[in-house]
């Protein structure tokens, strides 16, 4: 079964950006995909899906497709019911730990402690993959200069708009280089203006070649 007929929902691959699927390896292999939750609900069924590596993907579709469970399992937070999910080589089974190094994660939900500096969440988030306090300040310091957060790098960040804290977790996603950034509506809540400015970012970040996949209910 495939994407459009399990979920009733497109998906969208925009290789102007980067390339097209086939001068490319691939960054992300599903197949037979299945998600029964404990209530007996299936979200998924059947799953088969290919993205090339320099990819920006974008998966579309109403409240319920199965989006958001789709990203939690190829971001190793949502245990699948079946299949096989492969990241760069790696199997999600076989090999996590392996998989996860090469994923960065931006969730729907804000998930840092809001009373944490914005500067000491990103830096914190480098020592989970061992990255020494020196190249993490540096790293902390260009990601949120690039995303127009360095100034308030100092605050804790329940005090940023909505916006910001958005930004945030793509500053703390991006922290130790992953070759693959996975977000899940990016740009829910954040005004127009700046929808498109993280767009922009997204876009730049792409054509370094790293590979996106979203969820996102915006084309402009």
């Amino acid at each position: 079964m495939d994407l459009h007929d399990s979920w009733l929902l497109a998906a969208r691959s925009f290789p102007f950006l980067t390339g097209t699927f086939s001068d490319m390896s691939s960054a992300l292999s599903i197949r037979q995909l299945t998600k029964t939750y404990g209530n007996g609900f299936q979200a998924l069924s059947g799953i088969d899906l290919d993205v090339a590596e320099g990819d920006f993907f974008a998966l579309l579709g109403p409240n319920g497709a199965g989006k958001s469970t789709t990203i939690g399992i190829i971001s190793t937070l949502v245990n699948k019911t079946s299949g096989t999910v492969n990241i760069f080589g790696h199997d999600l089974d076989r090999e996590p730990a392996a998989l996860k190094r090469c994923i960065g994660v931006v969730p729907q939900e804000f998930n840092f402690n809001q009373f944490e500096k914005t500067f000491d969440i990103v830096v914190t988030q480098a020592g989970y993959y061992g990255i020494p306090a020196k190249i993490a300040k540096e790293r902390a310091e260009q990601y949120l200069t690039q995303l127009g957060l360095w100034d308030k790098r100092d605050v804790p960040s329940r005090s940023l708009s909505g916006g910001m804290k958005r930004r945030l977790m793509i500053a703390r996603a991006l922290i130790h280089e992953p070759r693959l950034l996975i977000l899940d509506e990016p740009t829910a809540g954040v005004d127009i203006e700046l929808r498109r400015s993280m767009w922009t970012f997204l876009t730049e970040l792409n054509k370094k070649g790293i590979t996106i996949i979203l969820t996102t209910h915006y084309l402009e």
